[in-house]
C-alpha cells in the first residue's frame, strides 16, 4: 500500500503580481495574505490548474474546482498557483474575472499588508449548503449565493 502524497500549499510566483504568502486562517485552515499594499482594481493572482472537461470534473473531488464556462473547469489541486487556497468571504476584497480563458483575481479595493485575501465563491443556491465562517458583518451564513 502506498501513501498518498499531500501537497503543501504554496504560491507559484509565475502567476502572482504582488508579494503574498500562505499561513493559518481564522476563516478555514489556510489562507492567502498580502505581504505588501495592493492597490484597488489590480490583478493579484491567476487561478491555475489542470483543465478538465465537464465529464472529467464530474468524477473529481470538487474542493478546488473553478468553473471556467459551460464545458471547462480548472482543478487548482493539480498545478494550482496558490489561488485555490484563497478563502470565501461574504465581504471579499477580491473578485474573479474570466478573461480570454484565464481566471484572474482582481482587487476590489486597497488591501493592507497582513490582510487575508478573500473572494465570494458565488456558489449556486442549487448546490449543497455549506456554512460560512467568514466573520463579515454582512455574512449570509452560507457560501451559497441565495439571491
Amino acid at each position: 500500500m502506498t501513501k498518498a502524497l499531500i501537497r503543501t500549499p504554496s504560491i507559484d510566483p509565475r502567476h502572482v503580481c504582488f508579494q503574498i504568502s500562505i499561513r493559518q486562517s481564522k476563516i478555514h485552515r489556510y489562507g492567502v495574505y498580502a505581504e505588501q499594499r495592493i492597490p484597488a482594481h489590480r490583478k493579484v493572482i491567476e487561478y491555475t490548474g489542470k483543465r478538465l472537461n465537464r465529464k472529467q470534473a464530474k468524477y473529481t473531488a470538487h474542493t478546488y474546482l473553478f468553473t471556467l464556462d459551460n464545458y471547462w473547469s480548472i482543478d487548482g489541486a493539480v498545478g494550482g498557483s496558490g489561488a485555490e487556497i484563497i478563502n470565501h468571504s461574504c465581504n471579499p476584497n477580491l473578485v474573479s474575472r474570466i478573461i480570454k480563458g484565464h481566471i484572474i483575481y482582481m482587487s476590489l479595493r486597497v488591501i493592507r499588508p497582513g490582510e487575508e485575501l478573500t473572494v465570494d465563491y458565488n456558489f449556486s443556491k442549487d448546490t449543497e449548503r455549506e456554512p460560512c465562517h467568514c466573520g463579515a458583518r454582512n455574512c449570509r451564513g452560507t457560501i451559497q449565493n441565495m439571491a
